[in-house]
């Protein structure tokens, strides 16, 4: 394959994408998650392998400042805590360690966004099932045909591929399409905002 056919391919799964129906998952996704950090409850985010690394992504974005000077809000990647991780599946099961911090950080109207491309993934798939048996709103990115997590959630972003790294590519889209919609309302709601630079520091 060249670079060339490559991007075309990308390209064409892009702009399939970008219907009425996945529009309006995404902005309900986003009203979700705004009604949650408003409460101040936190945005609880796990992925599975190379979704692992875009869960991180999105809480650092969220949490540091993406392109506009806001307050940080309140993220947190379920497997950037690596004694937790690495203790519980060692002593128990690694299927059950995102749900083992779901127990522990998640509330009753929280909010739990998974990414699974398969939409299988056992570890993403039984935190989700925690995260609802507790009353959390949940949200999946998958590929392929959705999976599990794609029946789960109670927002499934679907990338109807399976390409992996293409699946992986709009995932990082909409991901990126989340954090601006958040960083353009954050403002707007009942969230006082809070820099460091108002701050004093001690003389």
């Amino acid at each position: 394959m060249t670079l060339k056919s490559h991007l075309a391919e990308a390209a064409q799964l892009l702009t399939l994408s970008a219907s009425d129906s996945l529009e309006l998952k995404m902005a309900r996704a986003v009203d979700a998650i705004v009604a949650s950090l408003s409460a101040n409850k936190a945005l609880l985010v796990c992925g599975n392998g190379g979704s692992a690394s875009d869960a991180l992504h999105i809480a650092g974005e969220l949490v540091a400042q993406f392109m506009k000077k806001r307050r940080a809000l309140k993220a947190i990647c379920l497997g950037d805590n690596m004694a937790a991780l690495t203790a519980w599946a060692n002593d128990y099961s690694y299927e059950s360690a995102y749900a083992r911090q779901v127990e522990a950080f998640g509330e009753p109207g929280g909010v739990l966004l998974a990414l699974s491309t398969s939409g299988n993934s056992k570890n993403v798939v039984n935190a989700i099932q925690y995260a609802k048996k507790h009353n959390a709103f949940t949200i999946g990115f998958t590929g392929f045909d959705g999976g599990i997590l794609g029946t789960l959630v109670d927002i499934n972003l679907h990338i109807n591929s399976d390409i992996i790294e293409h699946v992986e590519d709009l995932h990082l889209v909409l991901e990126h399409m989340i954090i601006k919609s958040l960083k353009e309302r954050v403002q707007s709601e009942s969230m006082t905002p809070l820099l460091l630079d108002d701050v004093q520091t001690p003389q």
